[in-house]
């Protein structure tokens, strides 16, 4: 390999690097009791037990679900995208 190609490769590899590490600055995260909990957990936790509560309301009202194992994954993550926009963006 040529010096040329080297640090053509280098600086590859720097600009690699430097477009992984950009989103590295602080990580979403809040204090919970001392400890700190991050934020997409808390996210998905809340968006499980709605998920758990809009299946009890249609079931409670009697509404057919064509695909459910679609459905209720698809829900929970509409849920917590939801929650993750409005309490953390």
């Amino acid at each position: 390999m040529s010096t040329n190609q080297r640090q053509r490769i280098s600086l590859c590899e720097l600009i690699l690097a430097a477009l992984l590490l950009t989103s590295c600055g602080r990580a979403p995260s809040f204090d919970l009791l001392g400890s700190f909990f991050p934020a997409w957990l808390a996210c998905l936790a809340i968006s499980v037990v709605l998920t758990v509560v809009a299946r009890w309301l249609l079931l409670r009202l009697q509404v057919a679900i064509a695909l459910p194992a679609l459905t209720y994954p698809s829900l929970t993550a509409l849920f917590a995208f939801a929650f993750w926009l409005a309490l953390f963006r």
